[in-house]
């Protein structure tokens, strides 16, 4: 019914930059909340950057200042700019998204398949 893409994940040097993408399709009526988590080996799944159906974002504070989402709501995608990386934001990168699909009008929270992201020191 409903799939979410990641894409952009790659091994990059402290400092560098990576984009993130998350492409949701299917049977979608309308997507509210889109958002980024990631998971390090042998820690939680941890919320990185949300945004809202109106733009609202909200970020870890670990992210703060250095992370930028945004959406392109014409092709139900959302993105995720990582400027000035560090080790520590190494892990797998998850796409969420809370969707309405169309038939029967149900909404649910969707997860992509993850997408790694290694930035070494």
């Amino acid at each position: 019914q409903v799939q979410l893409v990641e894409s952009g994940g790659d091994l990059v040097q402290a400092g560098g930059s990576l984009r993130l993408s998350c492409a949701a399709s299917g049977s979608i009526f309308s997507i509210n909340g889109m958002g980024w988590y990631r998971q390090a080996p042998g820690k939680q799944r941890e919320l990185v950057a949300t945004i809202n159906s109106g733009g609202d974002t909200n970020y870890a504070d670990s992210v703060k200042g250095r992370f930028t989402i945004s959406r392109d709501n014409a092709k139900n995608t959302v993105y995720l700019q990582m400027n000035s990386l560090k080790p520590e934001d190494t892990a797998v990168y998850y796409c969420n998204a809370d969707i309405t699909i169309r038939v029967p009008l149900f909404r649910d929270s969707y997860w992509g398949q993850g997408t790694q992201v290694t930035v070494s020191s």
